[in-house]
Parts: C-alpha cells; structure tokens; sequence
C-alpha cells in the first residue's frame, strides 16, 4: 500500500499489538479469476520452527476456499481506529483529511489438517472467551457440536512482508495537533475519540 514516509509505522512491537488487538481481518486472493475478501478473525502466531505466521479458517462453501489449492499467495488487511479530521481544526486554510490506523501483510497460505484445524479453534475461541463471565471451552463441547469442525477450511499463512500506517496528523504542528485532539473528544464518536487516544501516544 502506499504510505508517505512520515506515517510508516515500523515498530514491530507496536504492529503485533495492534494485529493482536484488532485481530478481526480481511483476507484478499484471487478467486476464479477475481478478487476475493472474506471477514475473518485471524492469530498471530508461531510455527514449529519460530516462523510468524497468521492462521485462521473459512467455511468450506467459501469458494475461496477451494481457490487456495492453486493460489497461495494472499493479502490480509488489519484496521484500526479511524476519523474524518475538518480542516477547521486547523490555524489556516486547508483541505480535510481522514486518520487512520491499519495494517497489511503479504503471505503464502498452506491447507492444514483437521488435527491442527482443531487445536487453532481452541486457540481462538480462547482469545475471545478470556473476558466471558461463563468463558466455554472448546474440549467442553459435544462431539455433535464439534462435527461442525468438519465444514471448515482451516490455514496457515506464512508471512512474507508487512506494510503498516499510522496517519495520526504527524505533519501538524504543535497547535494544531493538540486542537484536533480536543475537537475529536468533543465528537463523542468511539471512533474519533479512539484516534484522540492514539494521537496522545504518539511520540512527534
């Protein structure tokens, strides 16, 4: 993606927080013929030899799933907070803009068993069930339950480069910055005032 030098963000630390954190992904590839994007959550994690990978699992009916056997190569696209930004904030005449945070990682994708497909289901469903008053389990289900398993394509992706932008209004000067902080919190948008929180972070 194309990303002025001053919002590339290359603080591999803060891009795995930021994938850990909005881990509900879009996965691009090329599907008979055309571009495909399926909603998905994803994990970062690990293979057995210390290989970042990304893994996760579509609906077997998913036609793209039927595409990974011949096109491994796929996009993921990783979004965080965003907020339109008025030229108004500003001291002087200019045109509005939009902030943004967002992360996109290139890779091959490889098939996984059933055996593993399973084990990457616990994982997740352990990552999202962490904060349940009544977390479930996935070994805690029946076996008719878990014969849904079978109707899943589960992957792994092997992560071959990763782009990421944080536009948080880094070519402001002091002024302005702090302004556009304050107008964003009197927005009372989540959004918004989640790019607030972000532009206090950023070291300028």
């Amino acid at each position: 993606m194309y990303i002025p030098k001053i919002y590339k963000n290359e603080n591999q630390e803060e891009i795995r927080n930021f994938i850990h954190e909005n881990g509900f992904a879009i996965l691009v590839n090329l599907t008979s013929g055309k571009l495909w994007a399926t909603h998905i959550p994803l994990l970062l994690e690990k293979d057995e030899t210390g290989n970042e990978i990304l893994t996760g699992h579509v609906a077997i009916e998913n036609p793209q799933a039927k595409s990974f056997k011949d096109n491994k190569d796929v996009l993921v696209i990783f979004s965080g907070a965003h907020s339109y930004i008025s030229s108004s904030w500003y001291d002087h005449e200019n045109v509005p803009t939009w902030n943004y945070l967002a992360v996109h990682i290139y890779g091959n994708l490889k098939i996984i068993n059933h055996e593993k497909a399973v084990a990457s289901l616990k994982r997740l469903v352990d990552k999202y069930e962490e904060k349940s008053k009544k977390p479930i389990k996935v070994d805690d289900l029946s076996n008719k339950t878990m014969q849904q398993a079978r109707g899943i394509v589960a992957f792994e992706i092997l992560i071959n480069s990763i782009e990421a932008v944080k536009k948080m209004s880094q070519n402001r000067d002091d002024k302005d910055y702090k302004n556009i902080i304050t107008e964003l919190e009197k927005t009372n948008d989540n959004q918004a005032i989640e790019v607030a929180n972000e532009m206090k972070k950023c070291s300028r």
